[in-house]
């Protein structure tokens, strides 16, 4: 650079400062066409400007005071290291909550079918401990979208269980009517009320079940007496509002089978916790039961009565209930019909069909009654009407029944408290005892007094009525009953297809006997 261009430079660059420096006649001065601000030299006595803060908003702070918790959940935030985080991460995945429902299903009924502690137990009962267990540890959570049980809360709200019909008038405008919430017990459960009824063709039961129909009714109806008695004397007070629910619910199951259960409980909006006592309880009594039933009853087709030889070995009743995918051997042409995979889609389709019907008929007729009541007449109905459709989907109809009520199980048994459970349990235990005990006097004063019916097949008759037709003809077929294995058979279906609506039914009389 030359050297005149550099003392140009230098000059300017000392004229502003100077100017800067200089007393002030104005704030700004002109340079190069522009305002530039002056610089002012602070005097010495005058004090330091203060700079203006932005205003901020302050930062939240927890108030976490000795002996009480957070306002956030901190159970919710992982521990334990990246197993904790992988389980919190996890509970919100639905894929992962279905995928467990359907494990501790497989469990349950495999643990029933290979073990004798399980066949003791039941499926229904080893499925719902085992989901138990792995909720109260951490390992599924006790609520999920897959299923609507909460234990957090004791009130589910008032709901109606009923197929959403609106799946298929939301198809053109591309909105999903029905999303994955609350998958086992609005879909599943529905559906497989109709399939455990495959095989309720009532011209067949008339025709074939013989003296054994009649004894089964006079069992129904001392099941109800036994509920009102045992309600009368233990109400149940400590259940709150669910007592008389689960009256309901076991006297369904004690008429009928688990499905009945399945569906009052659902229909009442039992708590998960209930479920899973009530079911742990009354499981208990009825092996009691069922040993005093198979110690009672006589072997072979010479069916004697109380006088007859006993059974030498009567500790089998407990271990001799049928598991629920074991074959029961059916005399003459009724024999299973294969499963296949055109028999599975059928059945499904049928019941899908039958539960639609059920939920339109039930909102245009009586929105106040559960649709699963009409659904239930329909599917006999519509048995009756067509034997030989039904007659072909009533096995696989069966097996699938079997997974969905499974699923029922593992879910109401996640939900559920296992603190809860055992303080509830007691109480029903005495309750299903005295229930099944005023069943068999009335059964029998009734029956064997009044009706000269044959003991052994009151005996059956109440077996089918506390535990369902598989129960039933499985007692049949260990005593050698052949002319009964069919007819037992019958009359447990016809238990399925009568314990809803009648224990739906004793509901306004128990809540007057509670108040």
């Amino acid at each position: 650079m030359p050297r005149a261009t550099r003392c140009l430079l230098l000059a300017c660059a000392s004229a502003v400062a100077v100017e800067s420096f200089a007393p002030p006649s104005s704030s700004t001065f002109r340079f190069a066409g522009r305002d530039v601000p002056r610089i002012r030299r602070r005097p010495r006595d005058e004090a330091p400007p203060r700079f203006a803060r932005t205003s901020r908003a302050p930062l939240p702070r927890a108030s976490c005071t000795r002996g009480t918790r957070a306002p956030f959940a901190l159970s919710a935030l992982p521990s334990g290291g990246a197993a904790a985080s992988l389980l919190s991460s996890l509970h919100g995945n639905e894929s992962f909550v279905l995928s467990a429902v359907l494990i501790v299903s497989a469990c349950g009924v495999a643990l029933e079918q290979k073990t004798t502690f399980g066949k003791a137990l039941s499926a229904p009962l080893v499925t719902m401990l085992i989901s138990l267990t792995l909720a109260n540890v951490g390992v599924v959570p006790f609520q999920s979208p897959v299923c609507e049980y909460s234990c957090a809360t004791g009130n589910h709200g008032p709901r109606k269980l009923s197929f959403h019909m609106s799946v298929f008038t939301n198809i053109f405008d591309r909105t999903p009517a029905l999303s994955s919430d609350k998958l086992v017990n609005r879909v599943l459960v529905p559906l497989a009320v109709p399939l455990f009824l495959f095989d309720s063709d009532l011209r067949r039961v008339v025709r074939d079940a013989g003296s054994l129909l009649l004894a089964f009714l006079v069992g129904a109806v001392s099941t109800v007496v036994g509920t009102l008695c045992a309600f009368s004397l233990i109400p149940l007070r400590r259940l709150g509002d669910q007592g008389w629910k689960v009256a309901c619910a076991i006297t369904s199951r004690h008429i009928g089978g688990a499905i009945n259960f399945v569906a009052v409980a659902d229909t009442l909006n039992i708590d998960g916790s209930v479920v899973s006592a009530a079911i742990a309880a009354d499981n208990v009594v009825v092996a009691l039961y069922f040993a005093l039933l198979f110690y009672l009853s006589t072997s072979g087709e010479a069916e004697g009565d109380a006088g007859a030889e006993k059974e030498e070995n009567a500790s089998a009743s407990a271990t001799s209930r049928p598991s629920l995918g074991e074959e029961i051997d059916l005399p003459g042409d009724q024999e299973q019909v294969p499963i296949t995979t055109s028999s599975i889609a059928y059945s499904v389709a049928t019941a899908s069909c039958l539960v639609t019907l059920g939920s339109a008929i039930t909102a245009a007729v009586c929105p106040s009654l559960s649709s699963l009541v009409i659904t239930s007449l329909l599917t006999v109905l519509s048995a009756t009407v067509f034997p030989g459709w039904f007659q072909r989907l009533r096995t696989s109809g069966t097996a699938v029944g079997i997974l969905f009520l499974q699923m029922f199980f593992a879910a109401s048994g996640a939900a559920g408290s296992l603190v809860l459970v055992l303080r509830q349990a007691p109480s029903l235990v005495a309750f299903s005892a005295l229930q099944l005990a005023v069943h068999f006097l009335v059964l029998m004063g009734v029956g064997r007094g009044l009706l000269r019916l044959n003991l052994n097949e009151l005996f059956l008759a109440s077996n089918a009525n506390v535990g369902g037709p598989t129960t039933a003809a499985a007692m049949a077929q260990a005593k050698e009953w052949r002319k009964l294995v069919l007819p037992a058979l019958l009359v447990g279906v016809l238990g399925y297809a009568m314990a809803t609506a009648l224990s739906l039914s004793l509901g306004p009389i128990l809540i007057r006997l509670a108040t």
